[in-house]
């Protein structure tokens, strides 16, 4: 299966996760827009708009970068109207922008309690919102949305309430929206990484280097991504997918280059249910929260 022709939205994609399933779509040559704030390289975060187009480009597919604040609902609708106007259409709606601020109730000021709600919850119901018109005449649409299982646990909400909200409802919007559109044929579905992924906010925020060195590369949440947007749009909705239960599922048995300097346990990341935990046949650290 191919997404070659394909055309990709993805929210927040110049680096990290984002930039890893836009390359991998590109291998196959789809078209992918990158719709991002980061126009200037940033002296802690690797990669812009731009940057990451031309990466695009070199692994074989067609990108167009737009700087876009998904906070702001003409940005969005003028970067959707972008996308069309290149590529002809939008088959697949990635919503990967997320902010992430680990504190807990006293710690957490309201600036960033609403950046946090404006991006991850606000920001993946606006930027689908724009692009369901557009998915609807594609012929395998969807939408995946870089977001956990609701695992309503109290354990995922007392160290950082505000984020845990954020994030949950992004993973709402999963659950409202495969329902709401599954006559359309649009598949909705989230998906979420069993271990810590080595990107700039592991680096800066979570842990560092030593929070690194025990976790896999985008790489694997790339392929992942890449056989679920693949699957029949009608037949694959409404899941919380685990990156590494969906490659077990296309026949992967050997992870191990996807975290090729790992000497020990890898880290296991927030809100994977104790339930992957436990059927999981990769030795895992607790969380790093």
């Amino acid at each position: 299966m191919s997404l070659k022709g394909k055309t990709l939205f993805i929210s927040g994609g110049s680096r990290g996760i984002g930039l890893a399933i836009a390359l991998r779509a590109a291998r196959d040559g789809a078209n992918v827009t990158i719709a991002a704030k980061t126009a200037e390289p940033h002296p802690k975060l690797p990669g812009t708009i731009y940057s990451a187009v031309e990466e695009i480009e070199a692994a074989g597919g067609r990108g167009l970068p737009v700087l876009c604040d998904i906070r702001e609902e003409e940005q969005v609708s003028a970067a959707v109207k972008k996308t069309v106007e290149a590529f002809g259409g939008i088959d697949i709606c990635v919503n990967n922008a997320s902010a992430i601020q680990l504190t807990g109730t006293l710690q957490t000021d309201m600036k960033r309690f609403d950046l946090m709600q404006q991006i991850n919850t606000r920001g993946t119901f606006l930027v689908s919102k724009m692009c369901i018109p557009h998915l609807k005449l594609s012929d395998n649409p969807h939408i995946l949305n870089l977001a956990p299982p609701l695992d309503m646990e109290a354990k995922w909400f007392k160290n950082h309430v505000a984020y845990t909200m954020a994030k949950f409802g992004m993973s709402m919007c999963t659950l409202g929206m495969s329902a709401e559109f599954a006559g359309d044929g649009i598949a909705v579905n989230s998906l979420w990484p069993l271990t810590a992924i080595d990107t700039a906010a592991v680096r800066n925020l979570l842990g560092g280097e030593a929070v690194a060195a025990m976790s896999r590369s985008p790489q694997i949440m790339a392929d992942a991504a890449h056989a679920i947007l693949t699957r029949p749009s009608r037949e694959a909705t409404g899941n919380f997918f685990i990156d590494e239960e969906v490659l077990r599922a296309e026949g992967v048995t050997d992870f191990s280059a996807y975290a090729p300097g790992a000497t020990g346990p890898l880290a296991a990341d927030f809100f994977v249910p104790d339930e992957v935990l436990a059927r999981t046949g990769t030795k895992l650290a607790g969380t790093f929260s």
